[in-house]
């Protein structure tokens, strides 16, 4: 294929179907994308890619891929405020019984001994109660905005493209659909999309399972020619045809909403914060049950003091 920055100065992207091209790609549907294109060179011609040259990558290409296939970014939810954190921290099983045992440790103390002296022990179960929400809000509120700050940064990394035959550094954020991207050891991968050549890539795909283990793939063009955003590279170099961007791709559905599988590092994780609540449950059952059993104590010591004192009146 000659390039194509002289013999296709206008031209109309083909009508192919994004979804099911980013469905062919996520599903690995080798049998589906031979018979649909007849291989990878076919995937790129019908984008109108020269795999060598790369994309026009004019302005009007440009737009043209963006207008069609979208743009490679993904919509983040606003970042959440103190009383968010606040809020979260304080409805927690754990939190609420504290605060009804400090609320009962109030009214009994202050029954007991008067306002002047009866608030203390109440009165210490709340302030400690208040120092863990606090902290708890707190740290979560500097995480969240640390995180923000940080995803900014890292997120936005230059990659390397061919375009018009020209290898060019761009930001990820400006990939499209038909790019030629060069990818090296330890390069993100930035996009979905299919092998074109290279020598003994293997990628680390642990971040699309949520395992904490490297779960390293060999990728080729013959039996496993897909690639997938957020992954890394493990081992090797290549060049790939990016076939879908943002939410379209297998890391945009794993960060939608819609998505509610759960992955096995999730899954553990769900395992770790049960464990947890439990335990604090566990504990501020334990609470309450010895406040109750203390009050209980003071009531029939109260009952027998009274009971006693009736006898020797009486007699």
């Amino acid at each position: 294929m000659a390039s194509m920055g002289s013999n296709l100065p206008h031209y109309d992207l083909p009508d192919i179907d994004p979804t099911k091209l980013a469905e062919m790609v996520k599903e690995r549907d080798e049998v589906g994308l031979r018979r649909r294109f007849g291989g990878v060179e076919g995937v790129a011609a019908a984008l109108l890619v020269d795999p060598h040259h790369g994309i026009l990558g004019n302005e009007d290409d440009i737009c043209r891929r963006r207008d069609k296939f979208g743009s490679n970014t993904y919509p983040k939810p606003p970042p959440k405020g103190l009383l968010y954190f606040v809020l979260d921290a304080s409805m927690g099983t754990p939190i609420l019984i504290l605060l009804a045992c400090a609320a009962l440790s109030l009214g009994f103390g202050i029954k007991e001994h008067g306002p002047s002296e009866g608030w203390y022990e109440g009165g210490s179960i709340f302030v400690a109660v208040f120092l863990v929400i606090s902290v708890s809000a707190l740290s979560n509120l500097t995480q969240e905005r640390r995180f923000h700050k940080l995803s900014k940064i890292s997120n936005n990394i230059k990659v390397d493209v061919k375009r018009d035959g020209k290898r060019q550094k761009i930001s990820i954020f400006d990939i499209v659909v038909g790019d030629v991207v060069f990818l090296n050891i330890g390069d993100q991968i930035p996009a979905d999309g299919l092998f074109l050549e290279g020598h003994s890539l293997q990628v680390d795909e642990s971040s699309m399972t949520g395992e904490s283990d490297h779960v390293e793939v060999e990728v080729d063009r013959e039996r496993n020619p897909f690639l997938f955003s957020g992954s890394k590279v493990a081992d090797g170099y290549a060049r790939m045809l990016v076939t879908s961007v943002g939410m379209n791709t297998a890391w945009g559905e794993m960060m939608s909403s819609k998505y509610n599988e759960w992955t096995p590092l999730q899954a553990r994780l769900d395992k770790l914060t049960w464990f947890i609540e439990k335990v604090g449950r566990a504990v501020a059952y334990l609470v309450l049950v010895l406040l109750l059993i203390r009050y209980i104590v003071y009531a029939v010591i109260l009952f027998l003091l009274f009971f006693t004192f009736c006898i020797s009146y009486l007699t």
